[in-house]
């Protein structure tokens, strides 16, 4: 598809922007990014069928972002991105990536140093020619190494927020074909993990020469790794595999079961099997020569006396043994979720580029949730446009106002109001308790100073939680998939409090997806309750909500451990 090739572009013109901080521009190209990321069709296809026209009623695309779409379809080039290479012919994407550079030191790096790329970062880091650049300083120097160390340690492996859009497209293509009777996604993608290195589809069809030619010649595909008569695997434009499986009918549970692995998984059923004097393999369940089990999954569990186990659970930490006594969970689904906590809104919008909170209730009743609550930043958060003790006020007023709109209009919906407040180095909280006192709740988190020592971490934290009006600890560890490991913390300490205090523990759907997936089985057995919310910035970023359901998923978590499975009215009583 050349949607993710022209999403990437469209990023990448947004960080050169920001270096020249054009306003509204940069956001502008964002959001044609996530909104071409997110379609199900190729953006090609639709050009072919309905033209200029068609392009602009994409959302987020207007008459500009068209032109450069169609710019691109006609020559696999956008000018103005190509202008900005010349200028600044650095691997942008690459750098951004280290934390604590963004695009405008990425200008400064090249000019002064010339780097080009990490390589280059990481050789000017260990030879210190950062420390002495102005606006850098030796913790920059360190910091920077340590991200440059930290990204290569997750080389080669996608978030699973932007790999599972391409995925679904695929996936939707193939299940087009005349040719294909059953299609599925496999491999750690299934299982929902948080990053992902390839993409596995399994097929069901009784002509597989046609599905590995429409395979191969997908839009992305730049490299053609091998092709047979059920198996083909290729290399896509956004520096992934994709490797697709034809199978028979009557083996597609068995396929799907030992595709979608883990492979420590599959090792513990097959030894089960084995105890049975049965053999398991990728083909079916086998008593002899006799196939006794194969077409679905369900029954390849069935025939081991086994129930199913959901995909995610599927690590051999110990589901295997909970199939077994009858005490597998039952896990948290999308559809339980009734709202979502930790939303910003435009009061908090320096250049306009979020939405109203009137456009997000919408958006949260399209997605037939009960209630949202709006959560903007506090006033020590320098990067937005924080919201002090008075406009948090004036900001409660304005939401009792829609509230009461929506009781005249019957209207079964209630928006609720927090805000996200910053836990200070001491641990306190940068907004006054008399106004917190009067919001519906409050999220509070560590946005700065995250290199601390453990025990001056946790009594920070530890400070934070026992404040009476702080309900929810946002994205407890600090960690940033890719980019940034959690900073130093006592997890077990952590819960202890979180249970003295009753402060909910957040598992943030966005590229945090923190809590991780252990944290949250931990949290589940001592009883912690927990939420998921998306940390949205824009109303698109509500969709969000599937990946953390995804992580709380893999943690063990069931609808009673996560508090926005419940009505408002219960919700509210689960708060302090």
């Amino acid at each position: 598809m050349k949607n993710q090739e022209i999403a990437k572009i469209f990023n990448e013109i947004a960080r050169f922007l920001q270096i020249d901080r054009v306003a509204f521009k940069p956001y502008a190209y964002e959001k044609a990014a996530f909104s071409l990321e997110s379609l199900k069709s190729d953006v090609s296809e639709i050009y072919v069928n309905g033209g200029r026209k068609a392009l602009e009623e994409i959302p987020g695309i207007g008459k500009a972002m068209s032109d450069h779409i169609e710019e691109y379809l006609k020559t696999g080039k956008v000018k103005i991105y190509e202008e900005f290479k010349k200028k600044l012919p650095v691997q942008m994407d690459e750098l951004v990536r280290v934390e604590g550079l963004g695009p405008r030191k990425v200008k400064v790096l090249y000019q002064k140093l010339g780097v080009k790329n990490l390589k280059d970062l990481e050789k000017a880091a260990k030879k210190h020619q950062i420390t002495h650049l102005f606006g850098f300083g030796e913790t920059t120097e360190k910091n920077i190494l340590q991200g440059v160390e930290f990204l290569k340690q997750n080389k080669g492996r996608s978030l699973l927020q932007d790999i599972m859009p391409v995925a679904r497209g695929v996936l939707q293509k193939l299940e087009g074909l005349k040719e294909v009777e059953k299609a599925s996604l496999a491999g750690s993608l299934r299982r929902r993990k948080e990053t992902i290195g390839d993409v596995d589809f399994l097929v069901v069809s009784k002509d597989s020469k046609k599905v590995m030619d429409f395979f191969v010649s997908l839009p992305g595909v730049k490299k053609i790794w091998g092709k047979g008569k059920t198996k083909a695997s290729v290399h896509m434009a956004g520096g992934f595999d994709m490797d697709l499986r034809v199978v028979q009918a009557k083996s597609y549970g068995a396929a799907l079961q030992y595709f979608t692995g883990s492979q420590d998984h599959n090792i513990a059923t097959r030894r089960i099997a084995i105890d049975k004097g049965l053999k398991l393999s990728e083909y079916g369940i086998f008593k002899g020569p006799k196939m006794i089990a194969g077409d679905t999954e369900e029954k390849i569990y069935k025939a081991i006396n086994l129930p199913y186990i959901e995909p995610e659970l599927r690590e051999n930490n110990g589901e295997i043994e909970a199939a077994l006594q009858g005490k597998l969970p039952i896990l948290v689904q999308l559809k339980d979720i009734k709202g979502d906590l930790h939303i910003h809104s435009n009061w908090e919008d320096k250049e306009g580029e979020k939405d109203s909170i009137e456009v997000l209730v919408k958006k949260a009743m399209d997605l037939g949730y009960e209630y949202i609550g709006i959560s903007d930043h506090t006033k020590d958060l320098k990067v937005e446009k924080s919201l002090n003790e008075k406009q948090l006020l004036e900001q409660n007023k304005y939401i009792k106002n829609l509230n009461s709109k929506f009781k005249i209009q019957n209207l079964k919906f209630r928006i609720l109001h927090g805000c996200e407040a910053n836990i200070r180095k001491d641990g306190s909280i940068d907004v006054d308790d008399e106004v917190l006192a009067q919001l519906d709740y409050v999220i509070a988190g560590v946005h700065s100073i995250h290199k601390m020592e453990k025990k001056e971490m946790m009594a920070r934290i530890e400070k934070a939680m026992k404040n009476p009006n702080v309900d929810i600890l946002a994205h407890p560890t600090g960690r940033i998939v890719n980019q940034r490991d959690e900073y130093q913390v006592n997890f077990d300490r952590m819960l202890k409090l979180a249970k003295e205090t009753s402060t909910i523990l957040e598992i943030n759907s966005s590229s945090r997806l923190d809590l991780r997936d252990f944290y949250i089985r931990r949290a589940k057995a001592e009883g912690v309750k927990m939420i998921i919310n998306t940390d949205a910035h824009q109303k698109e970023q509500l969709n969000l909500m599937e990946y953390g359901v995804s992580q709380a998923r893999r943690g063990w978590a069931e609808k009673s451990d996560i508090i926005n499975t419940l009505s408002v009215e219960d919700l509210l009583k689960s708060l302090k």
